[in-house]
């Protein structure tokens, strides 16, 4: 491969880092065209890019940014595929479903400005939330107070009411 390849190879994985907030090292060794067409498949339909990178690469590309990724260098072995995208457990939660089978295992990942290594770190980076489900959280804790404050004075208003029919129903 000649240097100017190289280089721009190293440019675009440096664009793709500064673009995406999230991304998975994924080993996808052993897995053949198939697989392979079916696991790309799934991540289009799941809004992930999948990129399959040289490590020699992907090394100078980490090395060039400004976040320190040097936790990440030791997973650079093997065949590896960088999945890159906008909610940072979509592509725990597209992993899980491959666990049995072993390929592809999860290497390592950045996600919310967090660096996990192993595959074994899949279980925290499923329970990451998302923003949506972050705000809808808050949403409902927000609604909970106002709802048991509407609830009793609701139930108050019939007791009230119900009273007050009893007494005047009553003979005098």
């Amino acid at each position: 491969m000649k240097r100017e390849l190289k280089d721009t190879i190293i440019g675009e994985l440096g664009e793709k880092l500064q673009e995406y907030p999230h991304f998975y090292l994924v080993d996808i060794t052993g897995m053949n065209a198939a697989a392979t067409s079916k696991f790309r498949r799934e991540c289009y339909k799941n809004e992930v890019k999948m990129v399959v990178v040289k490590n020699k690469l992907l090394h100078k590309a980490f090395e060039a940014s400004e976040i320190d990724f040097e936790p990440l260098y030791v997973t650079l072995k093997g065949n590896t595929a960088m999945l890159f995208c906008n909610t940072a457990n979509q592509p725990a939660k597209m992993l899980k479903g491959y666990e049995k089978e072993g390929i592809p295992c999860l290497k390592g990942a950045y996600a919310e400005e967090g660096i996990y290594v192993g595959a074994d770190k899949l279980g925290e980076l499923m329970s990451i939330k998302s923003k949506n489900e972050v705000i809808a959280d808050i949403v409902a804790l927000l609604q909970s107070p106002a709802k048991n404050v509407v609830s009793a004075l609701q139930s108050g208003a019939h007791t009230i009411h119900g009273v007050l029919k009893t007494l005047g129903e009553r003979p005098e």
